[in-house]
């Protein structure tokens, strides 16, 4: 496996700052509907990175479920590993990795966490399974097998039979608020375009950084 070769040149378009909106989620907006229409694969699915309380970073793929002027939305288990480390460091970033367009978007900002009544409005609005998933599954813990998390989950299928499924107590959610926006657009030669916006106060500030 050849992995020094592999590579492909990026050449779907480029990225000038007459493309750049007044803010910065005025452009998310545009690319997520762009990345949409073109039949990219779950374009809400982010990576998002946290550092535990022990330094070591950690990273995986969360779905966004909402963003406005305020920032990006996200619902987990608060008392997963994720929701540990933002316990300690609120401090994230965000990842949209848009390949089929040549693109991504990196967020640099704050979570802060959303409040009970928003995340119960969203827990009501899952599908039943994901909801008893979220009863059956103590994220992150150590299990001794998948017997172990069906019965869980048979467990909580039973005790909820009949009736709503209620907000479990560690389930929750977070808005980011973003202080730094970048988008990211391939170009050939590896001469890609890096525009970025910074927080500054209440006003955004542009900057074009090198590849």
């Amino acid at each position: 496996m050849d992995l020094a070769a592999a590579r492909e040149e990026y050449s779907r378009g480029g990225l000038s700052e007459s493309d750049l909106t007044s803010g910065p989620i005025e452009l998310f907006e545009r690319w997520y509907v762009e990345a949409r229409t073109v039949g990219v694969r779950e374009p809400n699915a982010m990576v998002v990175a946290t550092t535990d309380p022990d330094g070591a970073p950690s990273s995986r793929f969360v779905l966004l479920k909402s963003f406005d002027a305020d920032g990006f939305v996200f619902y987990t288990n608060q008392a997963s590993r994720k929701g540990r480390a933002l316990a300690a460091d609120p401090r994230i970033a965000l990842l949209f990795p848009w390949h089929d367009l040549e693109r991504q978007v990196r967020v640099e900002g704050t979570a802060f966490p959303l409040p009970r009544a928003e995340v119960a409005a969203y827990f009501a609005q899952r599908p039943r399974g994901s909801q008893l998933g979220a009863w059956a599954s103590h994220q992150s813990e150590v299990v001794s097998g998948r017997g172990e998390l069906d019965e869980a989950y048979a467990a909580v299928e039973a005790r909820f039979a009949g009736q709503d499924v209620p907000l479990p107590d560690e389930w929750g959610g977070y808005r980011v608020s973003p202080a730094r926006l970048e988008f990211w657009q391939g170009r050939i030669g590896r001469m890609h375009d890096r525009l970025v916006y910074v927080r500054d106060g209440d006003e955004w500030v542009t900057q074009r950084l090198a590849p």
